[in-house]
């Protein structure tokens, strides 16, 4: 792109130029320093723009002339912008936000525009805001006035009018010293449930027309519901809040603060009464435990008893004092298997009322995951869990107190029940798997290996307790076979006669085909003896010293062949482990890479089907052809920073070729865009590894070119005169001639007489054919259709009436001769007819409609989903607009990115913000940790603290991970310095890889403490990010696949959705189903009821949950009640039935039970269903329910439960194994039919898909400071290494950012948003998730129908997305430096606004751990480091142990 014009203007001081460009552009450019280029405007595409670029008499137009046309273009286009927001940010130094009159005005068109504030220039980029609010909250049972503060104020007199709505009230506003007084509103809202405050909404507006001024929320607080916040935690919840509220503890209840004594007061929440620190902390399941707690502050309830108890098991005991002060109870035999533990919260009451309960013991299940001896014995100590062999009675794993014979420390012999591979080489070399049970319970157990009598050397880190032993085989001289045996602790194990091992010598023979391509790419296929040996992880295959990459192993070997560099015959090696094989008496050759010498025909219409012949050499030793058309927008006009931009470049593949000979192609081109005229098109032949871009010296390449049009025919009919047919259109020979074209009158060929750029003549049949498709009682629609064809488009203009005029022969001759014999064949032929045919037609006009209805019912379907899903979407987005995206708060969010994957999860420290401190060494302890902080802040001991744990072997990668999550917390205060640690360990890091002349590899994992310090520091300055930009299109994202999914039936038991991106999660069977809308009624929640739409498929657990859906949808999804918590009751007249998934009435077949539906109970459209809390049951007395003991039935092992689909490979007893087979291989291939639905699911969710990727990747939109800073400082330091291979600074932006931190956020929604993410939901995340990865690599991804069909899904999008990639890493590289300074300055805000929400002592005492743990190493390299010695550090971490251990320090 050049520039061929100028010309230069001034507004309001400020100098403007208008550009032209080579490719038909006009560019607006504001004269600043730098200039800023502010939008571009697309006047004719590829037509240069002539130099006489002219502005009229007025200043307001520009006149463009191209070659052949002059066009108008107004110089600005203010009015366009409906906001202010959108005004400042168009950058248009000719615009500017007029404020009283509400629109985006040039300066001379607002009215008050000289006086201050009163105009808002584009370029300031600077709109009225509400900085400031006093007070900042209010009670909402003492509402007053607010003084608000407005930047930047315009200068207003006393006849301006503004107006103050807050909330449902409007009142005018009082201006007063700069400030603006509001009025409170009559009514406040109530406050939500779960909720301790309401907002509500204010706005400023001027004028009588109300002129929108400036707007905010106000926070109105509620003491009452403030108590509510946290469980069993009254007092706490109250105390604690931000608001200002007090506890009164006499009457129990939370209110507004006041002057009134003997009360606990804000901020005083450790002065609240309180039971905690239970011991112990962990109870056994079955068996009934005495618990003792500690009480605090309860002198205000002497004498008075307590109960406690747990709402989830219906438990409640009296809690027993002890003479030292200390309180006890006894729980009682608590079941549950669900998991091998559960946190158990207890509450403890008096006078029935909750007093604060800090207590949760944990529940232990010894059984759970522990099938045998060694997996039990290798449990957790403090479980106390023990091997029991009762007699008579199964042995299991149980706590110890439940045993009642005598306990053993010694597990039976071990047991070998599979292995893999079965065989393998002579030399050895590989690694066997033998799995199998009584393991050894550490790998230090595992004495001995031996395969087939040969020593196999044990692989440690493979090691899976009591399950699975890895060992590497050894040699043997000759084939033999043999059994396994372990040696565990001295008790041998051998392997069944089943279950043998085979040394065998693997023989290729043959190769085929024995020559390909010099560019690779051919399937090689490998034959001989003994192939599959070991297994396909063993078996390397090379050509020369070029791997060839295995696709297929067993009996055969097929591998596709890599690139050479070299035309020439090479050996095939086949490795076996240690065994090479080297194939001597056959060679493959890599011959030249095909050429193409000509083509013909030069084009084709865009609708494709053109047959091109292609003349070239080496089309021989190519095994696959195909054609791939790019096509890439011209020019692309864009706005900056408003307009959001379309995919510019599309991809079309052709699979339709044939090879005639070794220099001759035949291929159909692909039909592309109707409109190619405005794109630059590109076609490449695909042969094997190679491509070819089809072009003649690289001037004459191959063109497509826009359809041709066609009339039709006037009224739709056309007469045949003087047997000819006559169409008319335009560019009808543009890419066509006459042999290749087609004309149809009917199912008869019309012969093409005449082809021409207008016109098309053809003879018609002599005879007037039928119509394709007859209409029976229809006389027009049985004419004879005329069909024009070109390729792969078919026109139908309308249909041909024969002109009959032609007979002059008499009457009396006609019909003797022509209509009785014709009356008489009509008869005999009824009469076969009617004899041979009548069941056969019938059959085909059957099986013909039903064929057209399903035709018909797809097509329907599709336009139907896709409406329906965009109007649910519509409804999701005024959804979002009321209630808001729930964007979790700063603290949440870390939390759930930095500990929730911990192997703590929820239960993390971090994340509970609990430490087991004694209160008589809380102070001592807070001290210490401070002065650990205070050490933390120097360099050298930080560098120092790293560098020792990362030499440290037993430090592992989930530690490392740990750690520096711990560290970001414990720093967040001074982010500048945790940026400065992270900068300097990152340099270190470099030099390494740089050194090894690894550098790609760097950042691929975070095998560092600093890579992972890199992802946190990602998270936390992208998280407002999140919330401004990027979160919107992503919640949309998640709510629109939610919605997809949950419109078709989902299986509760297999997880697998009709609608979804993953094929192994899709439902492979046609269910039949209905929707139907229920009325639901909530108890306790009102009298109206709320409608919901359900599927008759769902079982009772899906319907609860869609029901809480909708029902709670502007609530926090933290907020809702789980679906095992509510009871759905349905009421079909004056009775009612309580539904479940399991009961009584189930459907049962054998062993198998179908989960109940809304169709199993025949709920119909329009019933009334009620939702309430477990407990509350109105059922009459003779419905019969599940009771305990059938609950308990239902779920033992003999039962089998299912929900859609009974799994394929459960075959009932009674089938024979011959027809098992035949069954499993049916419902395979319809399962495979169902893959098309993927596309469909894929088609409605792209837009989704596209906005959020444009959202991350648009460079012309906000982009953080922090990804600037550090995509600048990878840059820098590629440039002071030396680097210039642009893949590895591509690589280590992408893993930095979109794979470090995007992907992340994509594939765990829950971790910014407060919702839940259902398992169906989280598989098609993935695949986009997969789309985003593939997208950021520059690694060409080779497809062919044995790829994944995940790969397959978005294999034409992924070149866009990669587009997308690469222009967004060029476009942060072109935008301006950000400085450590204000990249300083950034970061010291994050720390200001959120570092006081985290729990920062916890991290620390959490750090402290690690230095306890390698205190001797850590001390010994501060004492070895110089500048850790002038500083005393080790001196003061040992003051620092000494005073948080409690121990006197010896120095």
């Amino acid at each position: 792109m050049n520039l061929t014009a100028v010309t230069v203007t001034v507004e309001n001081g400020h100098m403007v130029a208008f550009l032209g460009t080579s490719d038909g552009r006009i560019l607006k450019v504001f004269l600043m320093t730098p200039a800023n280029e502010y939008s571009s405007v697309t006047i004719e595409i590829d037509k240069p723009v002539k130099n006489d670029l002219v502005l009229d008499a007025s200043q307001e137009n520009l006149y463009v002339m191209t070659t052949t046309k002059v066009f108008r273009l107004p110089v600005q286009e203010c009015a366009s912008y409906s906001n202010c927001t959108l005004c400042t940010q168009a950058q248009d130094p000719y615009c500017g936000w007029c404020v009283i009159e509400g629109k985006c005005t040039r300066k001379i068109d607002c009215k008050r525009a000289n006086k201050p504030n009163h105009w808002l220039w584009s370029p300031d980029g600077v709109c009225m805001t509400i900085t400031s609010a006093h007070p900042q909250n209010m009670s909402h049972k003492a509402p007053g006035k607010v003084e608000l503060t407005v930047s930047p104020l315009p200068e207003l007199t006393e006849s301006d009018m503004l107006w103050c709505q807050f909330g449902e009230t409007t009142n005018i506003a009082e201006l007063r010293d700069g400030t603006i007084i509001c009025d409170p509103p009559t009514t406040i809202p109530p406050t939500p449930k779960g909720q301790d405050h309401v907002s509500v909404s204010l706005t400023l507006t001027f004028g009588e027309e109300k002129m929108f001024f400036a707007s905010a929320t106000y926070p109105f607080y509620d003491c009452e519901e403030a108590m509510n916040l946290s469980a069993n935690l009254p007092c706490y919840s109250c105390a604690s809040s931000r608001w200002n509220c007090k506890w009164d503890w006499k009457n129990h209840i939370c209110e507004d603060s006041s002057l009134e004594e003997n009360v606990i007061k804000q901020n005083m929440e450790k002065e609240c009464p309180q039971f905690l620190n239970p011991n112990p902390p962990i109870i056994p399941m079955e068996f009934p435990t005495i618990v003792h707690f500690e009480g605090k502050n309860l002198e205000n309830y002497q004498g008075r008893s307590f109960k406690i108890g747990n709402d989830q098991f219906e438990f409640e005991a009296p809690v027993d004092k002890s003479d030292n002060g200390t309180f006890s109870f006894q729980s009682k035999e608590f079941s549950y298997g669900a998991n091998e533990t559960l946190p158990l919260n207890l509450f403890i009451k008096t006078d029935k009322v909750k007093i604060d309960s800090k207590l949760m013991v944990t529940l232990y299940n010894c059984s759970y995951g522990r099938s045998d001896c060694s997996l039990c014995l290798a449990a957790d100590r403090g479980y106390k869990c023990v091997w029991c062999e009762e007699e008579g009675k199964p042995s299991k794993c149980i706590y110890e107190n439940l045993c009642k014979t005598s306990l053993t420390n010694t597990c039976p012999h071990p047991v070998i029940t599979r292995i893999e591979p079965k065989t393998g080489p002579l030399s050895g070399g590989i690694l066997l798997t033998i799995m199998g049970s009584n393991l050894g319970i550490k790998a230090e157990d595992v004495k001995s290996i031996t395969v087939a009598g040969t020593e196999c050397l044990f692989r440690e880190k493979f090691y899976s307790v009591s399950t699975r032993i890895v060992c590497q085989v050894g040699s043997v001289s000759e084939p033999s076979q043999g059994e396994i045996e372990v040696d565990i602790n001295g008790k041998r194990g051998s392997s069944t006669n089943e279950v043998q091992f085979t040394y065998q010598q693997p023989d290729p023979t043959g190769i085929s085909p024995t020559k390909g391509p010099q560019a690779g790419g051919t399937i090689l296929t490998i034959t001989g003896n003994n192939l599959e040996t070991g297994s396909q992880k063993d078996v390397r295959v090379f050509l020369g010293d070029v791997p060839c990459n295995i696709t297929d192993f067993g009996e055969q070997i097929v591998c596709i062949t890599g690139q050479h560099d070299k035309i020439e015959e090479v050996h095939v090696i086949v490795h076996h482990g240690d065994t090479e094989n080297k194939l001597d008496s056959l060679m493959f050759a890599y011959s030249k890479n095909p050429t193409i010498t000509k083509f013909f025909p030069k084009n084709s219409f865009s609708s494709g089907g053109r047959n091109i012949t292609v003349t070239g050499t080496g089309f021989d030793i190519i095994q696959s052809f195909s054609i791939v058309v790019t096509a890439e927008l011209h020019g692309p006009s864009r706005r900056k920073k408003r307009q959001i931009h379309s995919l510019d470049s599309k991809k079309f593949e052709g699979k339709d070729i044939t090879k005639i000979n070794e220099s001759t192609i035949v291929f159909s081109s692909p039909p592309i865009l109707e409109d190619p005229e405005n794109y630059r098109i590109t076609t490449l032949i695909k042969m094997d590894g190679y491509n070819l871009v089809l072009n003649i010296e690289n001037n004459d390449p191959f063109k497509y070119v826009a359809d041709p049009t066609f009339e039709n025919f006037t009224d739709g009919i056309k007469k045949q005169v003087n047997n000819v047919i006559h169409a008319e259109g335009s560019n009808l020979n543009k890419a066509m001639t006459i042999e290749e074209a087609q004309a149809f009158v009917g199912a008869e060929p019309c012969n093409i007489k005449t082809l021409t750029e207008k016109d098309l003549y053809c003879e018609p049949p002599e005879v007037q054919p039928q119509p394709k498709r007859r209409q029976k009682r229809d006389t027009i629609n049985n004419l004879p259709e005329f069909i024009v064809k070109f390729g792969l488009r078919e026109w139908i203009l309308g249909r041909v009436e024969y002109d009959t005029r032609v007979s002059d022969v008499p009457l009396d001759v006609i019909l003797p001769s022509v209509i009785f014999p014709m009356v008489a064949i009509i008869i005999i032929s009824i009469y076969c007819y009617r004899r041979k045919s009548q069941q056969a037609e019938r059959e085909y006009e059957k099986i013909k409609s039903q064929l057209e209805g399903l035709e018909e019912s797809v097509r329907d379907r599709c336009k139907k989903e896709f409406t329906d899903l965009m109007i649910e979407m519509e409804d999701q987005t005024n959804d979002v607009s009321e209630a808001g995206i729930p964007v979790l708060d700063y603290k949440m969010y870390t939390d759930r990115v930095f500990f929730l994957p911990s192997k703590d999860g929820e239960k993390d420290v971090m994340i509970t913000g609990k430490l087991d401190i004694p209160e008589a060494r809380q102070q001592t302890v807070e001290q210490a940790l401070n002065q650990f902080s205070n050490l933390l802040n120097s360099k050298s001991f930080l560098i120092n603290f790293i560098h020792t744990l990362e030499k440290q072997r037993e430090f592992s990668a989930r530690e490392k991970v740990y750690f520096a999550s711990l560290l970001t917390v414990a720093l967040h205060g001074k982010l500048e310095y945790y940026t400065d640690i992270m900068r300097t360990l990152f340099l270190e890091l470099m030099e390494q890889y740089v050194v090894a002349k690894n550098p790609k590899l760097m950042l691929r994992r975070s095998e560092t403490v600093v890579e992972r310090m890199l992802s946190n520091w990602m998270a936390i300055c992208l998280y407002q990010y999140l919330k401004d930009n990027a979160g919107e299109p992503l919640y949309k994202l998640f709510k629109a696949i939610k919605h997809q999914v949950e419109k078709g039936p989902v299986d509760a038991v297999l997880m697998k959705a009709k609608y979804t991106l993953n094929d192994t999660g899709l439902l492979g069977d046609d269910v039949e189903y209905i929707q139907l809308t229920v009325n639901v009624y909530v108890q306790d929640g009102g009298t109206d009821s709320v409608p919901v739409k359900v599927l008759n498929c769902d079982t009772i657990s899906q319907v609860k949950e869609k029901i809480i859906d909708q029902v709670y949808r502007n609530l926090p999804c933290s907020q809702w009640p789980k679906a095992d918590s509510v009871v759905l009751e349905w009421r079909p007249g004056s009775t009612a039935q309580i539904l479940s998934d399991l009961d009584l009435t189930s459907q049962r077949d054998g062993r198998w039970k179908r989960m109940n539906t809304l169709m199993h109970y025949n709920v119909r459209d329009g019933a009334t269903l009620i939702l309430s809390k477990i407990g509350i049951s109105q059922q009459p007395e003779d419905n019969q329910q599940d009771v305990p003991g059938e609950r308990h039935a239902l779920l033992e092992d003999e039962n089998k439960i299912w929900h859609l689909v009974r799994p394929a490979d459960e075959v009932d007893e009674g089938k024979s194994k011959r027809g098992s087979m035949k069954e499993k291989e049916r419902t395979k291939a319809i399962t495979e039919i169902y893959l098309t639905r993927l596309l469909s699911v894929k088609g409605t969710l792209q837009q989704f898909v596209d906005n959020f990727f444009h959202s991350v990747l648009n460079s012309n939109h906000v982009v953080p400071p922090a990804v600037k800073y550090f995509f600048d400082f990878l840059d820098e330091q590629a440039e002071k290494h030396e680097l210039k291979d642009e893949d590895t600074i591509h690589i280590w932006k992408t893993n930095s950012l979109p794979l470090r931190f995007w992907v992340n956020i994509l594939k765990n929604p829950h971790f910014i948003f407060d919702v839940h993410v259902h398992e169906v939901v989280d598989a098609s995340l993935s695949v986009i998730a997969q789309t985003f990865m593939d997208a950021c690599t520059r690694t060409e991804h080779k497809l062919s129908r044995d790829s994944p069909s995940n790969k397959l899904l978005y294999a034409k999008e992924i070149s866009n997305y990669k587009k997308m990639v690469e222009d967004y890493y060029k476009g942060i590289r072109q935008m301006v430096q950000v400085s450590d300074q204000d990249m300083n300055t950034h970061l010291a805000e994050i720390s200001r606004a959120h570092t006081d929400s985290l729990n920062t002592l916890v991290a620390l005492h959490q750090l402290y751990q690690y230095t306890n743990k390698y205190y001797d190493e850590i001390i010994n390299a501060l004492e070895e480091d110089p500048a850790a010695q002038k500083m005393q550090l080790a001196f003061r971490l040992q003051q620092i142990a000494a005073a948080l251990e409690n121990k006197v320090t010896d120095l």
